[in-house]
């Protein structure tokens, strides 16, 4: 398992090698603490979200919306509390980059949402794990407790009038939780069901007040804004998206792990093929699903011989998305149709069940792919996965349904030969441009 940077010194990943780096002192032996106190010597909080803002961060965790713009939603004349909630629920297949940094190098993100509860003005913050993660609720209280023994927790923090708490609660194991508003709820203790928008968690979050939810990698990100300053953090990576970013390598690949690239790294072929060492076994790239499970799944040709350029814009030209940085890479073992019918029953087991499209939709998505793969599959089934799939994006009150149907599309339009050769053997006497034509 490969951990460390490619492209770019480490930021985000320079401490987890380190024995006991976990540590509050071997944090701040390594610079740890050291944004927040210059936070604190004299920054206004509109001074750190303008730094925030210059940096051109987005948000790590999938929607990639600008964070210093986010921060600025949240309302500075509203009598109510304020709330920064981390969102470490990282529940996407194929992600895991949140759980590294929690596990080794907690005190980053500790430092990360002080920084942000100051300039929002918020006292009373939450780090919200899902329920796999339950062992990494243990090392962050161990990393509070240091923090409020050493007075970088608490009341008037390192001897100012800055005063802030932060407390973790696990979910229990729910998918949905994910979703910001919905999150949200499972923290008040309600069910997790996601919530109407607008209004937005910036105006109307925890318990109806004004609330930022940002994700692990974004918070740990906030450091190194500050004492790099803005505009240097931004010109590590591109114009739009600055930075570096954390990718999770999983797969058909000789070196999975943790890899932290500048934003903008404009190889993915070599990426797979020299620094992730190329395809386990000697054999073919088939297929990568760059942004964790919903994302499109880019074929082989999309790939090879072409400048994929690894950021928000560059993977849309490209015919994907970064999303959660989940970089599942496939080789020509693979069969397409059985991945994209496990990802399909993910998401119906996981839809919450509050509206129709996905709740009926996942369902029928999933009867519709346990019949062919039951050899009992018809000629116009491929068309009818895309036509279910149209009946749920966009139309569900949240993004799970869209999470369930992008992987679909994109895997009929990719791989037709995948699903042909399920369909195919079934239509007796069938011509195959007659039976599937709609593939």
């Amino acid at each position: 398992m490969f951990i460390g940077a490619i492209g770019c010194e480490p930021l985000q990943l320079r401490r987890v090698h380190l024995e006991h780096s976990r540590s509050l002192d071997v944090y701040r032996r390594n610079g740890g603490y050291e944004a927040l106190k210059q936070v604190l010597d004299g920054m206004t909080p509109d001074a750190v979200i303008n730094e925030v803002k210059k940096s051109a961060l987005r948000g790590r965790g999938g929607a990639g919306f600008p964070t210093g713009m986010k921060w600025s939603f949240v309302p500075k004349d509203s009598p109510k509390a304020r709330y920064v909630v981390c969102n470490a629920d990282e529940s996407e297949p194929g992600t895991f980059k949140d759980r590294y940094l929690m596990e080794r190098d907690p005190h980053m993100l500790i430092e990360g949402m002080l920084i942000a509860a100051y300039a929002l003005g918020a006292r009373v913050n939450y780090i919200y794990t899902r329920g796999e993660y339950r062992y990494l609720i243990n090392i962050m209280d161990e990393a509070l407790d240091e923090a409020r023994k050493a007075n970088l927790l608490g009341e008037k923090i390192l001897g100012t009038n800055f005063s802030c708490e932060i407390y973790t609660h696990t979910g229990a194991g729910a998918y949905i939780c994910g979703e910001e508003t919905a999150l949200l709820s499972s923290l008040e203790g309600m069910r997790g069901h996601p919530r109407m928008k607008p209004p937005f968690p910036a105006v109307s979050g925890l318990y109806a007040c004004p609330t930022v939810v940002n994700n692990v990698e974004t918070l740990t990100a906030v450091p190194d804004i500050i004492k790099m300053g803005g505009e240097a953090y931004q010109k590590l990576g591109t114009e739009k998206s600055g930075g570096t970013k954390l990718w999770s390598v999983s797969g058909h690949v000789k070196r999975p792990g943790v890899y932290e690239l500048p934003m903008g790294y404009d190889d993915m072929e070599k990426f797979i093929m020299e620094d992730c060492q190329g395809i386990a076994g000697g054999r073919q790239l088939k297929a990568v699903i760059p942004g964790g499970s919903s994302v499109y799944i880019m074929p082989a040709s999309d790939i090879l011989g072409k400048d994929v350029r690894m950021d928000y814009e560059g993977l849309v030209v490209a015919g994907s998305m970064v999303g959660s940085g989940g970089f599942m890479v496939m080789d020509g073992t693979v069969d397409v149709f059985e991945t994209t019918k496990n990802l399909t029953e993910f998401y119906k087991h996981e839809s919450c069940g509050w509206c129709t499209p996905c709740r009926e939709g996942t369902d029928w998505l999933v009867k519709v792919f346990k019949r062919i793969a039951d050899g009992e599959g018809r000629p116009e089934d491929a068309q009818l996965l895309l036509d279910i799939c149209d009946n749920i994006e966009g139309k569900s009150f949240c993004p799970l349904g869209d999470a369930a149907s992008w992987p679909i599309q994109s895997a009929i339009k990719k791989f037709p030969e995948d699903f042909k050769r399920h369909l195919l053997p079934l239509v007796a006497g069938a011509k195959e441009d007659a039976a599937l034509s709609m593939v």
